[in-house]
């Protein structure tokens, strides 16, 4: 552990010149009308800055903390950006000292180390680079593009507990990493728990981690975890009166793990895993929602092989994600996901000058990409429409290797008589269509928010995780709620049991009034919430949470005010 003790307070002015000396003008971004494409939330937030910084090394990144805590500022770590909880920008301009926000998409180096079996990211690494990586030497990543957006950073991924798509890893978790924290005497400190020497101080072990300067095949093994192997045995466990998971779950606490930016993460270490030689989706359409519940009972039961994925959408978000989201689905069939990130950043910076422009239609970019979308063909194949119109509850299965056999005589079997449900096989083209379709569903809701903007109010996004015994899961609403909803769309990761549910709301009604009675009939039914996009500035932390934080973070340095927790800074007497 390295530490670096702060001086006394800097000016504001101090603060910058600091940075520009470390960063060069170029990387230093402290206008507004230039900054705010990093201040503002994906989906909703955002607040003032200081500046926003953009390090191109690691030990830039440690120099731009040791200013921080210098000059007594607020740090929010960013990569990506893709939270739907305003987690990674400022929120409002209520906080009591000034806010830099440290952008660390540059520092994008990933290692693949022993054999390909774990990987090593830095902080600016991207799912999709991952992804591609690996494919290369035949295995494959602890997640992959889940529900709502791409570009996703690894160490994002880790640090909210993401979960995403893939049934048998359960959300992004591991026990090593290498990250600074403000301690409770108001030191910056860096912690090595990679499980490997890089050196003594600072400088020395950020530059060989970014330069890959250690043995790549020879990395320590470590006793500690690199992915949460219990998940498995604790989805079969289906008679459980508790969520699989959720992003208060103190079991899956540590570090870097769940720190949602606490804490100054520079790498994680992960486990990877072998390819599948062979995959097949299968499609199933039912009207029968106790019927799905015992379809999901006997496969987490009864099977040998557990589904690759398994995810759920709505007959409503069907038609919503196939006119809303088809731009989104063209795109990544056609241009591919490298693309889109670059892509998406671009529109996001020409959405907020175009902001500025106050005789522009509102969200002008979005409604010239659905009017162009509108004019292509139909993009959908035609069996999955067939099955939209004949069925209200969609789910699709993905099995591999010894597995697609196994869940073929299943689904036989289990629709043999069944008078309410069906399936079919996909072919290759199929299945890609499904998936694409499953993951425009998150933007396509926002994108029908934004079309109808004049005759519709808010949009109010949940993601729940319900108990694992629940056999009623697609909940039935009160009509002191229904009044106030114009929609309601359904879709998440099926055999997890965690939903995303989106209600847009009817013109004038309030959505904290809503929100406030939706959630206090998630937790009346057992429900757990947010179960993988992390609290952010939209929901109470709970007390685990709530201790977890303030451990990491004893002087509230850290994104204060995440959990809905004080913004103010704490002294705190508490141990590390």
């Amino acid at each position: 552990m390295s530490s670096a003790t702060p001086s006394s307070q800097l000016s504001a002015a101090a603060v910058l010149a600091r940075f520009t000396e470390i960063l060069g003008a170029d990387h230093v971004q402290a206008d507004p009308e230039k900054n705010e494409h990093y201040r503002t939330g994906w989906r909703s937030g955002g607040g003032s800055a200081l500046a926003v910084l953009f390090p191109q090394t690691l030990f830039e990144i440690w120099r731009c903390l040791e200013v921080c805590v210098a000059g007594d500022c607020i740090i929010i770590m960013q990569a990506a950006k893709t939270g739907l909880t305003e987690g990674s920008t400022p929120s409002g301009n209520d906080y009591d000292r000034p806010v830099v926000v440290i952008n660390t998409l540059a520092v994008n180096q990933l290692y693949l180390i022993n054999n390909n079996e774990q990987i090593i990211s830095l902080p600016g690494a991207t799912l999709h680079q991952l992804q591609n990586e690996l494919k290369a030497v035949n295995r494959a990543p602890h997640s992959v593009i889940g529900s709502s957006t791409l570009g996703a950073s690894i160490v994002g991924g880790v640090s909210n507990n993401s979960g995403g798509a893939l049934v048998k890893r359960g959300p992004a978790y591991t026990e090593l990493s290498l990250f600074a924290q403000i301690n409770r005497h108001g030191q910056l400190v860096l912690v090595n728990h990679l499980g490997m020497r890089l050196g003594r101080s600072p400088e020395e072990i950020l530059t060989n981690l970014q330069h890959g300067h250690f043995d790549m095949h020879g990395v320590p093994s470590s006793d500690k975890l690199a992915s949460d192997k219990a998940y498995i045995e604790r989805i079969r466990d289906i008679d459980a009166s508790t969520p699989s998971r959720f992003n208060a779950d103190k079991r899956r606490l540590y570090e870097a793990s769940g720190c949602a930016g606490k804490i100054a993460v520079f790498a994680v270490r992960l486990d990877t895993y072998p390819t599948a030689q062979a995959e097949q989706t299968f499609y199933v359409g039912s009207h029968s929602v106790r019927e799905l519940a015992e379809l999901r009972r006997q496969v987490l039961s009864t099977f040998k092989n557990m589904p690759e994925v398994g995810e759920y959408l709505h007959r409503d978000i069907f038609d919503v994600s196939a006119k809303y989201g088809k731009d989104t689905f063209l795109s990544i069939k056609h241009l591919g996901t490298d693309a889109l990130p670059k892509l998406f950043a671009i529109k996001g910076s020409i959405d907020a000058k175009l902001h500025k422009w106050s005789w522009l239609p509102n969200h002008l970019t979005d409604k010239l990409m659905q009017m162009a979308a509108q004019v292509l063909p139909q993009h959908l194949p035609k069996r999955m429409l067939e099955y939209r119109n004949q069925y209200e509850h969609h789910l699709m299965i993905k099995m591999s290797d010894a597995g697609i056999d196994e869940a073929a005589h299943f689904l036989q079997q289990f629709f043999a008589a069944s008078d309410t449900g069906s399936y079919f096989v996909c072919t290759p083209k199929e299945s890609e269509s499904a998936f694409l379709h499953r993951f425009a569903a998150a933007g396509a809701a926002i994108r029908y928010e934004v079309m109808h903007e004049e005759e519709v109010g808010e949009m109010l996004a949940l993601d729940i995780a319900i108990p694992r015994n629940e056999l009623d899961w697609l909940e039935t609403l009160p009509e002191s709620i229904t009044q106030h909803l114009e929609k309601r769309l359904y879709y998440g990761h099926f055999f997890c049991y965690v939903f995303h549910q989106d209600y847009i709301l009817k013109k004038g009604s309030d959505a904290k009034m809503v929100k406030k009675m939706m959630l206090k009939r998630l937790n009346e039914r057992g429900a757990k919430y947010p179960a993988e996009h992390n609290v952010g500035h939209l929901y109470e932390a709970e007390p685990d949470l709530q201790q977890f934080y303030e451990r990491l973070d004893p002087t509230n340095s850290f994104n204060p005010g995440i959990g809905l927790m004080p913004k103010t800074k704490r002294n705190c007497s508490c141990c590390l």
